[in-house]
């Protein structure tokens, strides 16, 4: 890679933190032109992601590639940027679920407070930076700066249940966030380093004693990535935060519980991977059954919920449920699914929250419990003659119809779409077992999780024709929403990725294969951070 082009590395961090500190002085009357200059930024960066992602595709595995380092100190001495083809897939959902997001909100939302796209922009280096950081100690830094812009973006918009749930959020970040200080304390205190490729090095050279102080710190640094990741029972916090946020923040919110399955993702594979000696695989059982539960904890959430912004955050849950599990299998088959399901998922999920404030606005605030109410007692005027037979779809309804058709599919994991060909994937990795029998050589927690699996899509299906039906076919009010083209605009792109995602499921899934198989090698990522030669060659 020429000089210039590893310096397209640090842009993505670099850039939109500039330009959220320059739109600070900016009047707040100014706001679509900050709005302009945010979305200008973000388009830039989701120019850079798809230009990494196609240079970690083409040289992910020469010398040297996709490793850069701030004042040209080497690891594990310096601080290191680490781009590879997963981190590169992070940077392009990240900022194209960014730009759905910031076009969505200058329709009205971005009004609704100061600051939004400054923060907006922070969110956006704090990401990239937690997704490209080589070592836990500037992960912090990154989590800490994505964590603070979101403090301010959750309560942006004001009223009585978004700053009840966003203290709520508050609290419970701040408590990680500590859990997370002590985790990095005792694993530095015991190895000296806190590079994650240095530390999947010196792991396996550790006395026992050592060893499980590192184990513990690791097992509390888990518990801060887990509540991020929503496992339950440290999930009670999301679903109130992400139906209460505005519709462009939980859209973009959507990717936050997947920083903390990338870390864990990353750690588990690189620091307590195979080579980690009597570490490998540490808390593996744990994450196979939080992942269980949390699958289920969702699916019952998805069934109980009336409201569609809550069903929306418990099915973040039933998301983050099923990539835990499918990491703490164990199975080198099923990553390549699991990958696939996290970019279809999040797709969808955010697609999901933008739609849901289209559908409801102008709807009154009592209209679900008033039609939960019909459904179990019956309408009270049941003797009033019917005078029309069929009522004629407006447009604009039929366009928020389908876009719900689409998501429900979409959640529910039936085929053609995406959402169907992560769950194939996932399975078809699980079952593909060559030269063994499959009745014993699946386990009952294998078997569970396909249970479990089948079982969360029944339930969205079930959740999602009620919900439908009660909006779309019986709707109490029959008031037709006034919607935008800027509004409806990022929903339509972000099915229609979806769509496209399963048009190109054959290219998509071998990106994703290569993406688990360098997973699956940490002793060469190690190598290759470590062995990184230093700019001009010295």
């Amino acid at each position: 890679m020429t000089d210039w082009l590893q310096h397209l590395l640090i842009l993505p961090i670099l850039l939109p933190l500039a330009v959220g500190a320059a739109l600070i002085p900016i009047d707040e009357r100014n706001r679509m032109l900050k709005g302009v200059f945010g979305f200008g930024s973000t388009f830039v960066v989701f120019v850079l992601a798809l230009a990494l992602m196609r240079i970690a595709a083409n040289a992910g595995n020469l010398p040297g590639t996709g490793i850069y380092q701030l004042g040209n100190w080497p690891a594990p001495f310096g601080i290191v940027l680490v781009l590879d083809r997963l981190s590169a897939l992070m940077l392009c959902l990240t900022a194209g679920l960014a730009l759905a997001a910031q076009v969505y909100s200058m329709a009205r939302w971005h009004t609704a407070g100061h600051h939004f796209h400054s923060l907006f922009q922070l969110l956006i280096a704090g990401l990239n930076g937690a997704f490209l950081t080589g070592d836990i100690f500037n992960l912090f830094v990154f989590f800490e700066m994505m964590l603070a812009a979101s403090y301010g973006l959750l309560l942006h918009g004001s009223g009585p249940m978004r700053v009840k749930a966003g203290l709520h959020y508050i609290a419970v970040n701040l408590a990680a966030s500590s859990l997370f200080l002590i985790g990095v304390s005792l694993i530095y205190g015991v190895t000296g380093t806190l590079n994650m490729a240095d530390l999947a090095a010196k792991l396996a050279t550790l006395t026992p004693e050592n060893r499980q102080f590192v184990e513990a710190g690791a097992a509390i640094l888990g518990i801060a990535f887990l509540v991020k990741a929503g496992m339950w029972p440290l999930s009670f916090w999301l679903p109130p935060a992400y139906a209460a946020a505005t519709p462009p923040v939980a859209a973009v919110f959507a990717i936050l519980t997947k920083v903390g399955i990338y870390v864990i993702v990353r750690l588990h594979f690189l620091v307590f991977g195979a080579a980690a000696g009597a570490s490998a695989g540490f808390g593996q059982d744990w994450l196979v059954a939080g992942g269980m539960l949390t699958i289920a904890f969702g699916a019952i959430g998805v069934l109980a919920s009336q409201a569609m912004g809550r069903l929306a955050g418990y099915s973040v849950l039933v998301s983050s449920g099923t990539l835990l599990a499918a990491i703490g299998l164990g199975h080198a088959g099923m990553l390549a699914g699991a990958l696939f399901y996290l970019v279809s998922s999040t797709l969808t999920i955010s697609a999901f929250f933008l739609l849901i404030e289209l559908v409801e606005r102008g709807r009154d605030a009592g209209a679900d419990v008033l039609a939960v109410t019909m459904e179990a007692y019956g309408d009270f005027d049941e003797d009033e003659e019917e005078e029309e037979v069929g009522v004629a779809i407006p447009g604009t309804m039929a366009v928020l119809g389908l876009c719900f058709c689409l998501c429900a599919v979409l959640l529910s994991g039936l085929p053609p779409l995406s959402g169907f060909v992560a769950k194939f994937a996932i399975l078809r990795g699980l079952f593909d077992m060559p030269g063994a029998d499959l009745a014993t050589a699946m386990s009952a927690a294998d078997w569970t999780y396909v249970v479990l699996l089948i079982l969360s899509g029944l339930a969205a299906m079930i959740a999602m024709n009620r919900i439908g039906i009660r909006t779309f076919w019986a709707s109490i009010e029959g008031t037709v929403p006034r919607v935008f083209v800027i509004e409806i605009t990022p929903v339509l792109v972000l099915l229609a990725a979806c769509i496209f995602l399963s048009l190109q499921a054959g290219p998509a899934m071998r990106y994703m294969q290569a993406t688990a198989d360098d997973l699956l090698n940490p002793l060469f990522q190690s190598e290759r951070i470590l062995s990184a030669p230093r700019a001009g060659g010295q």
